[in-house]
């Protein structure tokens, strides 16, 4: 549970794919064959797709992104304040993503790519993927203080970094690596509170941060890899597996239960209707924006704006909510802002670098 004058798609809902034999397997589906965010490789590379669009057309799609996952935030906590059911909420979200997402379909403004078994079962484990991603986080913030959760996931882009590097021996420069240093002592800062873990609880928590650069990168990498599938055309695929895993887990932790006999107890009434509707409304144009401001900016700069996303929520929280903050949280917020900026820099002088070469 996020505007570009050129797309190298030709925009988020039309598209016009090769068909891909079901006989012949797609070698290397999730290689990218343009790489995104790298800096430095031992291997040749293409012109990255970031390098083919512009400045602006990156921070349109930023801007947006930030101002639909705020307005998704105040809507989550809106509706969970009134109906405390995290999992139907996300079912919810991904329900409405691929109702979306087929009525585009059915209007003809997207056409499907023909995959391969194995393709299709590559989408499968990345429907899973996003699941369990949701539900270790919440598993783990229960074993967990709020700000301890808060400053183990500010090391996502940490995390992202190792993947690539790991999984694709990608390096970055210098300053790259520099830069994640504020961005992380400045949430820690900035949420500094009562910390506790359990043992336990630590080692979920870590795993989860672990599991979202993993779908960070993975959802990159099937747009930008030998598919290009559109943003739009992945989350047709996932979605509605996502959201059925979503109700079996809420059949599991009796949601669907709770919610049926508050719904029958009279609990809820026309307003909570119309409070769904604009969530379920603003998830599916956020999942669409992320996804693509995904492809456009690559995984590690979406790592990054999950940080800097930390700090515009509790500025809201002081603005909107009147949430009190002392010195040592103000300054951590300005240093997570400072970070950001940096970071920003270092990959505009990267890509200036590579465009002199």
């Amino acid at each position: 549970m996020s505007s570009q004058p050129e797309d190298p798609e030709k925009g988020v809902f039309q598209q016009q794919r090769n068909s891909i034999d079901d006989t012949q397997p797609t070698e290397g589906l999730l290689k990218q064959e343009v790489d995104v965010e790298a800096q430095q490789s031992t291997q040749p590379q293409a012109t990255a797709t970031e390098h083919n669009i512009s400045l602006k057309s990156k921070l349109s799609f930023l801007a947006v992104y930030f101002v639909l996952n705020l307005a998704l935030t105040l809507s989550n906590k809106a509706v969970l304040s009134k109906a405390n059911y995290p999992w139907l909420l996300t079912a919810l979200h991904t329900s409405a993503t691929s109702i979306g997402c087929f009525g585009v379909m059915g209007s003809g403004y997207l056409k499907l790519t023909r995959l391969g078994s194995r393709e299709n079962l590559v989408l499968v484990a990345f429907s899973f993927l996003f699941t369990l991603n949701i539900a270790m986080s919440n598993v783990s913030l229960a074993m967990v203080s709020v700000p301890f959760h808060q400053i183990a996931r500010s090391t996502c882009p940490v995390a992202t970094i190792l993947v690539y590097r790991v999984a694709y021996g990608r390096t970055y420069s210098q300053a790259t690596y520099l830069s994640m240093i504020p961005l992380i002592m400045g949430v820690a800062l900035a949420t500094a509170g009562d910390y506790y873990c359990t043992l336990l609880g630590f080692t979920l928590t870590f795993v989860g941060v672990i599991l979202a650069a993993i779908k960070t990168v993975a959802t990159n990498r099937l747009m930008t890899g030998s598919l290009s599938l559109s943003a739009m055309e992945v989350l047709l695929r996932m979605s509605p597996l996502a959201a059925m895993q979503c109700f079996v887990y809420a059949w599991a932790t009796g949601e669907l239960h709770g919610f049926r006999v508050d719904y029958g107890n009279g609990k809820y009434d026309y307003r909570l209707g119309w409070g769904l509707l604009l969530n379920a409304s603003i998830a599916f144009f956020l999942n669409i924006v992320s996804f693509q401001t995904n492809k456009v900016a690559g995984a590690l700069t979406m790592s990054v704006c999950g940080n800097l996303k930390q700090m515009l929520t509790i500025a809201l929280g002081i603005i909107l909510f009147n949430v009190k903050v002392g010195p040592l949280n103000a300054v951590g917020m300005l240093v997570t802002i400072s970070g950001a900026a940096w970071y920003s820099k270092v990959e505009l002088d990267n890509k200036r670098a590579k465009a002199q070469k």
